[in-house]
């Protein structure tokens, strides 16, 4: 049966390839809307809300999802932290995907980050480092996708955000053991380069994940979309979706 969709953002670069994919994916989308375009009038008849348009339509959107008891798959990235809140409570009612990156691949690369982040733990002298690339139009920084392999890291070594140094400049002195370096290119047309790198003394691990095609993401949310509809009420990730946890 085709799950349909209320898409979001449906204009943008996601949303363009979402809707060249869904029927083939086995989804339909029912009701497309962009910036100026009423949700309402889509949001009964669906059965999945997908939302890959702006951080500000996020919450708004959410709202009426609640009301309108639909479960949620959220692609939007840059939330302030009491707007990130709000949303995350709205689990309680409905069942929501939130990721900052909908690939197999990057989801895996955060699999395999947790598994070297344990092993190269702050007694092992690895340094880590973040480094992300991004086509020259993207807004926000680090990407969602840097932040979660931030936060492996920052909770592996039981750090605060104060203890990550998004770039360096100037005299900053010797790199201090209890740091993470985060680090954000922009330019071109880049659909979405990620590095995790722990360096050590005499060695260093790198594990890196090149998106090339941004179907890649169109094809996870798609994923993420179906699987939704039929989970309880609750804050997933694109790991629960895959059942990598």
């Amino acid at each position: 049966m085709s799950v349909n969709i209320l898409l979001s953002g449906s204009a943008g670069r996601m949303g363009r390839s979402i809707t060249e994919i869904s029927e083939d994916n086995g989804c339909h989308i029912s009701c497309p809307i962009d910036v100026g375009d009423d949700p309402i009038q889509g949001i009964n008849d669906c059965d999945v809300v997908i939302d890959f348009s702006l951080r500000e339509a996020t919450l708004p959107l959410a709202r009426l999802c609640v009301d309108a008891g639909k479960p949620m798959v959220i692609g939007t990235t840059g939330h302030g932290p009491a707007e990130k809140s709000e949303i995350e409570s709205f689990s309680s009612k409905i069942p929501i995907v939130w990721a900052g990156n909908f690939s197999t691949g990057v989801n895996l690369l955060f699999y395999i980050t947790e598994i070297a982040a344990r092993v190269l733990d702050s007694s092992s002298k690895f340094d880590p480092e973040v480094i992300e690339m991004h086509h020259r139009l993207k807004k926000d920084a680090p990407s969602g996708t840097a932040d979660r392999l931030l936060e492996i890291l920052k909770n592996s070594r039981e750090l605060t955000d104060k203890q990550i140094a998004h770039g360096r400049n100037g005299m900053v002195g010797e790199r201090p053991a209890k740091e993470i370096g985060s680090h954000a290119l922009r330019g071109g047309d880049v659909v979405g380069d990620h590095t995790v790198l722990f360096a050590g003394m005499g060695e260093r691990i790198e594990l890196t994940h090149r998106a090339t095609d941004r179907k890649i993401f169109a094809v996870g949310a798609l994923r993420a979309a179906k699987w939704i509809r039929d989970q309880p009420p609750g804050l997933f990730s694109m790991q629960d979706v895959l059942g990598l946890v």
